[in-house]
C-alpha cells in the first residue's frame, strides 16, 4: 500500500485547549503566510483539536525545529497526517490499523491520543486496553525498532474513527496530547507550582535548566503570594525574593531560602541584579509586558518567566503583536534573547513566556 511520506504531507493535527481552535488556526495562518504559503484549517469550536490543510503544500516547515524552540503557542502538540480510519470493527480493529499504518514504519514510540474535553476522556480506558493489544501487534509485525526515531501517532475521534501520522521526536511535544502528567506535593503552597513546572518542562531544554535553576542562583518572583512559583524555585536551591504585598506561605521562609518583600511589584527594584525572574500577575498583557520589559533592558535580570493575560477578543493577535514588541524592544537595547511562548496545559486564558540569553548567554 502506498502511502505519503510525512515529509510532503500537506496536512496537520493540531491538539489545544478546547476553545481556542480559532487562535491556533490564526497562528498558523499567520506562520504559513509567512513562508509564503497559504492554508486553511478544519475546526469545530470547543472540540479541543483542528486540522490545518496546505493542498499540494507541505506542512513540515510549519513544524518546530526543535522541541523547545519554533513551537506553536496554542497547539499543545501538532503532528503531519498522513491518512484516517474510520469503521474499525468491534472484534479486530488492530489488523485494519496496522495495514494502514505499516508502509510508514518502523516505529520507535507510540501515541494514542484524544481531545482534551469530557468527551474526549470518555476514550480513556478504552485506549489503555488497546495499547496493550497495539504495541505487541506492532512489534510482531516488524512495525517497531527503537531506533528509528519515528513516532506512531493516533488521535480518535471515538473509538472507531481517527487519524494517523508519523513525526520525528524532536519536532513534536515528548507528552501524548501535549499534556504533562505532573503531580502536586503535599508541600506546594499552591496548584500554580505545576504551571511554573510544566513551563521549564516545555520551554526550556534540560541544558537550560540545569544552567540557569541551578542552585545558588539568584531569583525574584513578582506577585509571588501565597507562594507556589516561589516555592519552585527554592526547592531547586535558588535563592528567592518573593515580591507581594500578601503573605507568603509559612514554611517557605522557614525551611527555604525565601526572604519577602512587602512592596508593589511593579515599582519595586531590586538591589543588585538577580538571574532569574518570574512572574504571575494578574493584570493587562500590556502592562505586565513592559514590566518585563524594564527588568531585562535595564539588566536587573537575566532570564524571565512570565504569564500574559489574554483578552477575551482577538488574543492570538494580541499575543502576535506583544511578542513583536517584545522582540523590538530586546534588540533595540541591544540584547540577543530567544523568546519561547506556549499555552500550557496548566495555563488557562493565558500564555506563558520564557525569554532566555541568546547563545552564549552566561
Amino acid at each position: 500500500m502506498a502511502i505519503i511520506h510525512d515529509r510532503d504531507a500537506d496536512t496537520l493535527l493540531l491538539l489545544c485547549r478546547a476553545g481556542f481552535e480559532a487562535d491556533c488556526a490564526a497562528e498558523l495562518t499567520e506562520r504559513a503566510a509567512g513562508q509564503g504559503q497559504g492554508g486553511y484549517a478544519r475546526a469545530t469550536r470547543e472540540a479541543g483539536w483542528l486540522t490545518w490543510h496546505q493542498p499540494g503544500q507541505p506542512v513540515a516547515a510549519l513544524m518546530p525545529r526543535t522541541l523547545h524552540s519554533g513551537g506553536l503557542v496554542f497547539a499543545r502538540t501538532a503532528w503531519p497526517v498522513l491518512g484516517h480510519f474510520e469503521d474499525l470493527p468491534q472484534h479486530d480493529r488492530i489488523s485494519p490499523l496496522l495495514a494502514q499504518v505499516a508502509p510508514a514504519g518502523p516505529f520507535s514510540a507510540l501515541r494514542l491520543e484524544h481531545a482534551d474535553t469530557n468527551t474526549g476522556r470518555t476514550l480513556q480506558r478504552f485506549l489503555r486496553g488497546f495499547r496493550k493489544a497495539l504495541e505487541p501487534a506492532l512489534k510482531k509485525a516488524q512495525l517497531w525498532d527503537e531506533s528509528a526515531d519515528r513516532i506512531l501517532h493516533l488521535f480518535f475521534e471515538d473509538s472507531g474513527r481517527g487519524l494517523f501520522g508519523c513525526a520525528a521526536a524532536a519536532s513534536v511535544s515528548p507528552w501524548e496530547q501535549g499534556i504533562p502528567r505532573l503531580r502536586l506535593p503535599a508541600a506546594a503552597p499552591s496548584r500554580s507550582a505545576l504551571k511554573l513546572e510544566e513551563a521549564w518542562l516545555r520551554l526550556m531544554s534540560d541544558t537550560e535548566q540545569a544552567h540557569w535553576l541551578a542552585a545558588g542562583r539568584t531569583a525574584v518572583d513578582l506577585g509571588a503570594a501565597p507562594g507556589g512559583w516561589t516555592w519552585q524555585l527554592a526547592r531547586r536551591g535558588l535563592r528567592v525574593t518573593g515580591v507581594d504585598h500578601g503573605r507568603l506561605a509559612a514554611h517557605l521562609l522557614d525551611e527555604y531560602p525565601v526572604s519577602h518583600v512587602s512592596a508593589d511589584a511593579f515599582t519595586w527594584r531590586p538591589p543588585r541584579p538577580v538571574d532569574v525572574l518570574v512572574c504571575d500577575i494578574v493584570d493587562k498583557p500590556s502592562r505586565s509586558l513592559a514590566l518585563m520589559e524594564k527588568w531585562l533592558v535595564r539588566g536587573w535580570a537575566k532570564v524571565a518567566l512570565f504569564n500574559l493575560k489574554l483578552p477575551m477578543k482577538q488574543r492570538q493577535a494580541t499575543v502576535s503583536s506583544l511578542l513583536a514588541r517584545l522582540e523590538a524592544s530586546l534588540a533595540e537595547a541591544g540584547l540577543t534573547m530567544q523568546i519561547r511562548a506556549a499555552q500550557l496545559y496548566h495555563d488557562r486564558e493565558e500564555i506563558t513566556v520564557v525569554v532566555l540569553p541568546g547563545q552564549g548567554g552566561a
